[in-house]
């Protein structure tokens, strides 16, 4: 038995704007290390300092973070990719690479939020306008959350939507292939 898979390592993730997005994204990076065959690691959703928007995620992520959580193994950024371009990904990664921080970068294609709509495909007319859709928060996911989400909860029932959505893995990387990907990168850089 390969005793590394149970070794504890520790991940953050930065998103846009964790109050929202974070109850999407914890769940999702969760099962991402269970896949990358780290399924004890322990996944912490950037909270201090709290982001606001995709230049204050960068800013800090370059200047504030290295100090406070350069000993995590891990970092993962996954903002909206309405600005995260596949370059300005890899000159960040780049640059924490040189600080000596192992950053992989994970634009959610269009947004976050998409991650949540996957259990309910079949409630929308085609998942290809979804996914190219710029305003796709507010004409697929926010009627969506009104629908399966729950007011009374944290979140108002993202968790519950991703949670759903995660169920079968399969179709979850073949609809999100973002996040295949992620897997797949994050497996490659902790066996390394």
């Amino acid at each position: 038995m390969d005793g590394s898979r149970f070794v504890s390592v520790q991940v953050l993730v930065i998103p846009e704007d964790p109050t929202n997005n974070g109850y999407i994204l914890k769940p999702v990076v969760d099962m991402v290390l269970a896949e990358a065959g780290k399924p004890a690691a322990k996944v912490r959703v950037l909270g201090n300092p709290r982001v606001r928007g995709y230049d204050d995620a960068v800013r800090v992520v370059r200047k504030d973070l290295a100090s406070r959580y350069g000993f995590m193994d891990l970092w993962l950024f996954l903002p909206d990719a309405d600005r995260a371009s596949s370059g300005a990904m890899q000159v960040l990664e780049e640059d924490l690479h040189a600080q000596g921080v192992t950053l992989l970068c994970c634009p959610a294609v269009p947004e976050v939020e998409v991650y949540a709509c996957v259990a309910y495909r079949g409630e929308i007319a085609s998942w290809q306008e979804v996914r190219a859709d710029p305003r796709m928060r507010e004409a697929y996911f926010d009627p969506l959350l009104e629908k399966h989400g729950d007011r009374r909860k944290p979140g108002r029932g993202r968790r519950m939507m991703i949670e759903r959505s995660l169920r079968s893995r399969r179709a979850f990387f073949q609809l999100c292939p973002e996040i295949a990907d992620l897997r797949d990168r994050v497996q490659a850089s902790l066996a390394s």
